[in-house]
């Protein structure tokens, strides 16, 4: 299907794959249907756009994949378990497809973005380091174009992160988030 859209369009530089989904989990819930949701969307439909955008790049030898993750997934918080986990899933994919396509010119993005003020946060109540959708759309308009393979949006969620990752898990589950 994409190969025919291609060509239609007279060829492709860049595939960004922006969809997701969080829904709203109570501390106490536990619910596989909303577990399978997110994952279906936030990794298994990813992989169905990102594989094809890899066919069609890898064939070309030229290219651009770029996946929406978040800073959600280098940690397991327990807010939003399958959140988490489908964010985690969907670093190591691309991580994978990176490996695999840099050796024939692909470049494969992993934008890691803090809150975005989108339908998708509303009504959660104040979010640290939220920004507006178009200012993280120029930032990542901003990495493709300079062909950077990781970016966090923004930026300051790089060394946040890297302190969250350093936390000891034994003190990870103690904390609130």
């Amino acid at each position: 299907m994409l190969f025919r859209s291609v060509r239609w369009l007279g060829g492709l530089d860049v595939l960004v794959y922006a969809a997701g989904v969080m829904p709203t989990v109570a501390e106490d819930e536990y619910d596989a249907g909303k577990d399978r949701e997110v994952m279906e969307v936030n990794v298994v439909g990813a992989m169905a756009w990102l594989d094809e955008g890899a066919r069609v790049f890898a064939a070309a030898g030229a290219g651009t994949l770029v996946g929406i993750g978040s800073v959600a997934g280098e940690r397991g918080r327990m807010g939003n378990p399958a959140y988490c986990a489908s964010k985690a899933a969907l670093h190591a994919f691309l991580e994978s497809l990176r490996n695999r396509l840099d050796r024939v010119g692909v470049v494969v993005l992993t934008v890691k973005p803090g809150p975005v003020r989108t339908p998708m946060v509303d009504g959660r109540g104040p979010l640290p380091l939220m920004i507006e959708a178009e200012d993280a759309a120029a930032q990542i308009a901003a990495a493709i174009l300079a062909g950077r393979r990781t970016v966090y949006v923004p930026w300051l969620w790089g060394p946040i992160m890297a302190v969250i990752r350093a936390i000891p898990s034994i003190v990870f589950r103690r904390l609130r988030v």
